[in-house]
C-alpha cells in the first residue's frame, strides 16, 4: 500500500498527535487481509455473513409507543464519555454509536454498523474499518474517516481514563479515503484492541466543541444513533424520541431493536420511593435487586391479576457480585492480614438467613458462576507457567483449588471465627485492651468508616460494623447521597464501600482500569482498592495476548486466583438469576440473549391487545 499524506485541522489543540501538521504513514499490511463482516476475539464469528438479525430479537416486532424505566440517582449530564459530572449512561448507543455493535450471544463478538466490514492481519497489528456509505449523523450529515479520526484523538485526549489508557495504545492512524480508515497497533501486544476501537464512540467532528468537552453540559452530543435527546428535566427525566430517519434501522445488527418511539428515563433518589412508583404503574419494568422485596414485595393487586409479570432469567455470564471494598491506601488495610481477618469477621450465614431468603450464593471469585472462575479448581499447567515467574501471588489453598470462603454457625456470634480474626490482628501487630482493639506501639485504637448510598447497601454495613465491634473495631457508618458518594468513589476519599464490577465472558482492557497498578493512581478508575501488584498486570497482559479459547480462559483464571490472593475485597453475595418485573403492556422475545435481559430487544404490546 502506498504511502498517504493527510492534513488533520482539529478545533483545538492537543486533540490529535498532530494538529495541522501532515502525517505521513507508510502502512504495509498482508496483502492477503480481506474486509470481513465481523470480528471475533477468540475463534471466529457464530453467525454467518448472510445473517439477518440477532437471534434474541424479534424482527418482526412492532414500532411504536414508549417506554418508561426507572434510575435511581439522580444526573447533571448527558455527555457519558468524561469523568466530570453524573451522565445519563443511555446516550451511549440509544444516541451515539459505535463502528461495530456487540453480539450479546457471544462472549465477545462484533458485527458491522456504522462500519460495514473490518479488516485485521493474523497478528492483529493493524485494524482498518470501512465505513457504510449510508451512515449519517442525526442532523443529516455522513459519517466520515475524518469523524472517526476525531474521536479517537478525542476520546485519548479528553475522555474518561478507560478511554485514554486504550486508545493511546494506537501508534498510527490515517484516513486512506473517505470512508476508511486505518489503526496502526504497533507494539502494543494488544489483540483486544481492534475490537476496543469498534466500539469507540463516533463524535461529528463539526458539531463538538473541543474547548467545552471535558465540562458537564445538559446537552447531549450529536450522534448518529436512533435516538436523540428531546426534552431534559434536570435531575428528574431524559426523554429520548426514536429518530424516524434514523439510517441504520434495516443493519442486520439492529433488526429487532431500537422499537420504542419514545424511551423516558424517569429518576428516583430513593429505592422504595421508586418501588411504590412501580407499582402504580408509573413505569414500566424494573430490575430487582433486593431478595426481600422479591421475596415478599409483589404481592400487590396488578401482580396477583398478571398486570405485572416476573421473569426470572439465567444468563450465561459471570454472576453479577457484591463486595466490600478496602482502600488499601489507607492503614490499617495496606496490611494484608488485617484484610484477611476482617474478612472472616463477616457472617454471610446469617445476613442470607435473615435478610435474604437464602436467595444468595457466595463466591470469592471475580468471575463466579462462569468458566473464567478459578474457585474450587486446580489451576492447570497453562496457569502455572504464567504464575510461575511470581510465586508469592498465589496463595497454595487458592491454587490447588481447596480455598473456601469462611463459613459461621448463622448465629451472628460466632466464636470461633472471632478467635481466628483476633489471632490474624495479633500477629499484624493489634490486641485487645479492654474493649478495644489497639495498635501494639501507638496505642491508636482501630477505627474506619463505611461509606454507602443506598438503604440496602446500610443495612448491610449496619450489619457487618456489629460483627466487627465484637473484635473490638470502632465503625461508623456514613450515609451519602448518589452525587457525593460518586465524587468521594471517584476521588478514593474512602475508607471502605460496596461495589460491583460487572465482568463478561471475555474480560479484557478493561481489567487493567479495574484493577491495574497503573490505574490505582488515577482518580475514576475503578481500581477502588488501590491493588498494585505486579503479577496483576502480567496476567492481565496475558489475556490480552490469548490467540485461542483455552489460553484465555487460563490466563483468566490466573487473574482470578491472583486477586483472590490479595483479600482487597470481602467476597458479600451474588446473584443467580437476573430479576425482572414488568407491566404486560411491555413485551419481549422468547429467546434471551446470553447477557441476559435486552431492554433495546423489547417493544410495546398494539393498543388492541393491552389489558
Amino acid at each position: 500500500m502506498g504511502r498517504i499524506r493527510l492534513l488533520l485541522k482539529f478545533s483545538a489543540g492537543g486533540i490529535a498527535a498532530v494538529a495541522g501538521i501532515a502525517i505521513s504513514l507508510g502502512f504495509s499490511g498482508p496483502a492477503n487481509a480481506e474486509p470481513a463482516f465481523a470480528i471475533a476475539m477468540h475463534g471466529k464469528p457464530v453467525l454467518p455473513p448472510t445473517y439477518t438479525h440477532m437471534p434474541y430479537t424479534n424482527p418482526s416486532a412492532p414500532k411504536g409507543g414508549r417506554l418508561v424505566q426507572s434510575v435511581l440517582g439522580t444526573f447533571d449530564s448527558l455527555n457519558p464519555f468524561i469523568v466530570k459530572g453524573i451522565a445519563v449512561q443511555q446516550i451511549r448507543g440509544y444516541v451515539v454509536e459505535s463502528l461495530m455493535a456487540r453480539g450479546n450471544d457471544e462472549p465477545f463478538t462484533l458485527y458491522g454498523l456504522l462500519a460495514q466490514s473490518v479488516e485485521t492481519d493474523d497478528a492483529r497489528n493493524y485494524v482498518t474499518f470501512h465505513l457504510n456509505p449510508r451512515a449519517r449523523f442525526s442532523d443529516g450529515s455522513r459519517v466520515r474517516a475524518e469523524d472517526v479520526l476525531f474521536s479517537w484523538a478525542l476520546m485519548r485526549d479528553k475522555g474518561r481514563p478507560n478511554h485514554r489508557l486504550y486508545y493511546a495504545k494506537v501508534a498510527k492512524a490515517a484516513a486512506l479515503d473517505e470512508r476508511t480508515v486505518r489503526f496502526d497497533i504497533g507494539g502494543a501486544s494488544d489483540r483486544e484492541l481492534p475490537l476496543i476501537l469498534g466500539l469507540m464512540p463516533i463524535f461529528a467532528k463539526h458539531a463538538v466543541d473541543t474547548a467545552t468537552f471535558e465540562d458537564t453540559a445538559m446537552t447531549a452530543p450529536l450522534g448518529s444513533g436512533p435516538y436523540r435527546v428531546t426534552a431534559v428535566k434536570p435531575g428528574a427525566s431524559v426523554t429520548l424520541t426514536r429518530n424516524p430517519d434514523y439510517w441504520g434501522a434495516d443493519v442486520p445488527a439492529n433488526k429487532g431493536l431500537w422499537n420504542f418511539d419514545e424511551v423516558r428515563l424517569d429518576f428516583y433518589r430513593e429505592a422504595n420511593g421508586a418501588f411504590e412508583a412501580f407499582k402504580r404503574g408509573l413505569y414500566d419494568f424494573r430490575v430487582e435487586t433486593e431478595p426481600l422485596r422479591w421475596h415478599e414485595g409483589y404481592d400487590f393487586p396488578a401482580a396477583r391479576s398478571g398486570e405485572v409479570i416476573r421473569d426470572e432469567i439465567k444468563t450465561g455470564t459471570p454472576q453479577p457480585s457484591e463486595f466490600l471494598v478496602f482502600n488499601t491506601r489507607r492503614p490499617p488495610f495496606a496490611d494484608i492480614r488485617v484484610r484477611q481477618a476482617l474478612t472472616l469477621l463477616f457472617d454471610f450465614e446469617w445476613i442470607n438467613k435473615n435478610y435474604f431468603f437464602g436467595l444468595y450464593g457466595r463466591s470469592p471469585s471475580y468471575f463466579a458462576g462462569s468458566e473464567l472462575s478459578a474457585a474450587g479448581r486446580e489451576a492447570d499447567e497453562r496457569e502455572r507457567q504464567l504464575l510461575a515467574p511470581f510465586p508469592d501471588s498465589v496463595r497454595p489453598d487458592i491454587l490447588d483449588g481447596s480455598y473456601r470462603l469462611p463459613v459461621t454457625d448463622a448465629s451472628g456470634r460466632d466464636r470461633q471465627t472471632l478467635r481466628a480474626a483476633l489471632d490474624l490482628f495479633k500477629q499484624a501487630g493489634f490486641e485487645l485492651d479492654g474493649a478495644e482493639l489497639r495498635n501494639t506501639k501507638t496505642h491508636e485504637p482501630m477505627t474506619f468508616e463505611i461509606l454507602v448510598t443506598t438503604r440496602d447497601q446500610e443495612r448491610i454495613a449496619l450489619a457487618y460494623a456489629r460483627d466487627v465491634r465484637r473484635a473490638g473495631i470502632g465503625v461508623s457508618v456514613r450515609v451519602v447521597d448518589a452525587v457525593q458518594f460518586d465524587q468521594r468513589r471517584i476521588a478514593f476519599d474512602f475508607d471502605m464501600i460496596q461495589n460491583r464490577w460487572d465482568q463478561s465472558l471475555s474480560p479484557g482492557n478493561e481489567q487493567a482500569f479495574y484493577w491495574g497498578s497503573q490505574a490505582a493512581s488515577i482518580n475514576g478508575t475503578r481500581n477502588y482498592m488501590g491493588a498494585k501488584e505486579p503479577a496483576i498486570d502480567a496476567m492481565i497482559a496475558a489475556i490480552l495476548e490469548a490467540r485461542e479459547r483455552p489460553d484465555f480462559v487460563s490466563a483468566a483464571r490466573a487473574l482470578d486466583r491472583v486477586l483472590m490472593s490479595g483479600n482487597y475485597t470481602i467476597p458479600l453475595y451474588n446473584a443467580q438469576r437476573q430479576w425482572i418485573a414488568r407491566w404486560n403492556r411491555i413485551e419481549r422475545p422468547e429467546a434471551t440473549a446470553l447477557t441476559g435481559y435486552l431492554p433495546e430487544t423489547w417493544w410495546a404490546k398494539p393498543q388492541k391487545q393491552a389489558q
